[in-house]
């Protein structure tokens, strides 16, 4: 229960950030009991290449902050970031290059989405 209880933690500082930066189609799964990987992935898009590395820092910091560990990569090219804060999975992504790999569909069996807004 304890470990939900810091996903839920890691869950709420990562959208938080994400509505804070103007992050665009926030969206949730919830992973729990379902694979190994993760409680939570969170895919959201920024609106370009800055964007996308801007809210990826920030979520690091804050999570950083907050005592929580990350690593990330594709900060470089910023068409799409990956954070693993290990409870929970955050993919950033350009609004093209979220549509091509459509994140959300491949897991949609399995995982409960919702969008931030609900």
């Amino acid at each position: 229960m304890a470990e939900n209880n810091i996903a839920e933690q890691i869950l709420n500082i990562i959208t938080t950030s994400l509505d804070d930066g103007k992050a665009n189609d926030v969206v949730i799964m919830d992973l729990q009991g379902k694979t190994s990987i993760a409680n939570y992935m969170v895919v959201a898009s920024g609106t370009s290449q800055r964007h996308v590395a801007a809210l990826a820092e920030q979520i690091q910091a804050k999570l950083k902050a907050s005592g929580y560990k990350s690593v990330s990569e594709g900060e470089e090219k910023a068409d799409w970031v990956l954070i693993d804060a290990f409870d929970v999975i955050v993919h950033i992504f350009k609004p093209e290059v979220r549509e091509f790999y459509s994140i959300e569909k491949m897991w949609s069996s399995i995982a409960k989405i919702r969008s931030i807004d609900e």
